[in-house]
């Protein structure tokens, strides 16, 4: 076999699968059932989607997910999302990068999770739930991290930090989403 033909191709399986959890995410973000609106920030079941995804598929198709759940939460900035009309007033550049390329890394981070379990686990049982509460771990973390190193600073976020009683950004993401984090993690 030469170079061209161990090439790793697309099948239609893939596709078929990578379109039906694309249509899932959209359908979420149609309906209004992919973001809980609550008072300081929104419970995502989005990530649902891109957990199976990249369980199944691999990495690859978690990041791709992953790509399409942040641009929808990006999309979501542009009207829907109270917390994301101001981030956008502030920096719409900083709030593309608090959206997308977290979500990417979020959905890559959990197929490379399972895909590392799942040589250990024969069962697959303690792979599953691992890389369901690393992808959801993973995304808060990120979005938060990110959220943080973006906008931190500014009169917005600092309105949070005094309502919250937070001394470091620190304390503030774990005041901030603890509860957020815990249901999303519950229900990944």
């Amino acid at each position: 076999m030469n170079n061209e033909t161990k090439r790793t191709k697309i099948s239609v399986q893939d596709m078929v699968q990578l379109s039906v959890l694309i249509a899932i995410l959209l359908l979420l973000e149609l309906t209004g059932l992919g973001m809980i609106k609550t008072a300081g920030l929104e419970i995502t079941i989005m990530l649902v989607p891109v957990i199976v995804g990249a369980i199944v598929m691999g990495p690859a198709a978690g990041a791709l997910l992953g790509g399409v759940f942040g641009l929808i939460s990006f999309w979501e900035c542009f009207g829907k999302s109270s917390f994301g009309v101001v981030l956008m007033g502030i920096n719409p550049f900083l709030t593309f990068l608090v959206c997308v390329p977290t979500r990417i890394l979020a959905g890559w981070i959990c197929g490379l999770v399972f895909k590392g379990l799942s040589k250990l686990d024969k069962s697959n049982l303690w792979s599953f739930g691992a890389a369901g509460l690393c992808g959801a771990l993973s995304n808060t973390a990120l979005f938060m991290s990110t959220l943080c190193l973006g906008f931190y600073r500014t009169d917005f976020i600092q309105g949070f930090v005094e309502a919250l009683g937070s001394a470091n950004p620190f304390l503030f993401i774990i005041a901030f989403v603890g509860i957020n984090g815990l249901v999303e993690a519950i229900v990944c």
